[in-house]
């Protein structure tokens, strides 16, 4: 994926940038309508995401950042409506993003990175239209871990781990649970993080016959199907005939 983005200083000389792509856009740039607040809540519940990463950081004294994010990816075609949501939220960026490489459509990103941004704007809106869904849960640990970090409770030992837990708690609850040690972050490669266990199913699968961990992926092996096996009885043309008769 490639993403444009102004968070990592662009004013140096080496800084890249996409020209295939446009520049993030704020409501500055943004002429839409509102919209109702309980739309956009319902939006969020069905295609909202709340992260919490933990990254590298050269001047920390523990070494390591924490990075929440709030984000809603659309197709290109539906930048509109990520407008419309960001006017009515009042603060945030849209970000071009190109999948061109794997043949999708352009799709556009937006993005809320900021802790006092997430605290004045995003959580009045959600805590006065609370989520339905099961995303409720989502987000409570994830302004439960932003709270923790305005009051700067993650420079303690015990507010850190506090938080590590409860990000983990947060990945468990998402589409992206499977961890695998060589593909996390620098921070889950030194705490020896173990991989979550993921329960998203796409599709009606056979029963799991052996499951095989080998520090990096976890393969199933199932075993082919014998139709004649299978819980439907095959049943002939004329054998539908002589019923009918």
């Amino acid at each position: 994926m490639q993403e444009v983005s102004r968070v990592r200083s662009t004013n140096c000389k080496d800084a890249w940038i996409n020209p295939k792509l446009q520049l993030p856009i704020g409501k500055e740039q943004i002429q839409r309508e509102k919209l109702d607040p309980q739309y956009v809540a319902g939006f969020i519940d069905g295609e909202g995401s709340f992260s919490i990463s933990i990254g590298k950081h050269k001047t920390l004294r523990r070494g390591f950042e924490v990075r929440p994010e709030f984000e809603i990816e659309l197709r290109k075609d539906d930048q509109e409506i990520l407008e419309r949501i960001l006017i009515t939220i009042g603060i945030g960026k849209i970000y071009d993003c190109s999948y061109e490489r794997y043949g999708w459509f352009p799709h556009a990103k937006y993005k809320i990175t900021s802790i006092w941004d997430l605290r004045e704007y995003l959580f009045p809106l959600l805590d006065k239209n609370p989520l339905q869904a099961k995303k409720k849960k989502s987000y409570l640990l994830f302004k439960q871990i932003v709270l923790m970090v305005c009051t700067k409770e993650h420079l303690s030992d015990e507010g850190f781990n506090k938080i590590v837990n409860l990000r983990d708690e947060l990945r468990a609850l998402g589409k992206k649970a499977k961890t695998y040690h060589g593909m996390v972050s620098e921070f889950d490669k030194k705490s020896n993080k173990q991989p979550l266990e993921n329960a998203r199913v796409r599709e009606n699968r056979l029963p799991r016959v052996e499951e095989n961990y080998n520090g990096n992926i976890i393969t199933h092996q199932i075993p082919p199907v014998n139709p004649r096996e299978s819980e439907v009885p095959e049943v002939s043309p004329r054998a539908g005939l002589r019923q009918i008769r």
